[in-house]
């Protein structure tokens, strides 16, 4: 069956890094993506990346600071995110789904999702 398992959240001072990373098994999809969630608010998509040509797509608030990537090898995908502010602060999803683009990011669109991992900012 479908696994997806996060790692690699904790805390971290602002304009520090931490990187994501998510472990898939069971099935390869097509896209996968990183929703985020901080308290209060509704879940939002921060980054995707479509394996078939390789397009990424970014919320504005952290483009230039995280990068998505696709190891294909070890069927990883990590989030590499820099430059962290507080507004960062959230519980950190990974999700995978067969739709063949990036945007919009939606996160009806992702029936796989892994159990959240939690970054804080501080």
């Amino acid at each position: 069956h479908v696994q997806l398992v996060e790692s690699g959240g904790g805390s971290a001072l602002a304009g520090g890094s931490v990187r994501l990373s998510c472990a898939a098994s069971g099935y390869t999809f097509n896209t996968y993506s990183w929703f985020r969630q901080a308290p209060g608010q509704e879940r939002e998509g921060v980054a995707a990346i479509d394996t078939g040509d390789g397009s990424t797509y970014y919320l504005n608030s952290v483009e230039g600071r995280f990068t998505i990537a696709k190891d294909f090898d070890k069927n990883t995908l990590s989030l590499q995110m820099n430059n962290l502010t507080t507004d960062d602060t959230g519980i950190y999803y990974c999700a995978a789904a067969c739709i063949g683009r990036v945007k919009p990011l939606l996160s009806r669109d992702f029936g796989y999702w892994g159990q959240g991992t939690q970054v804080t900012v501080s």
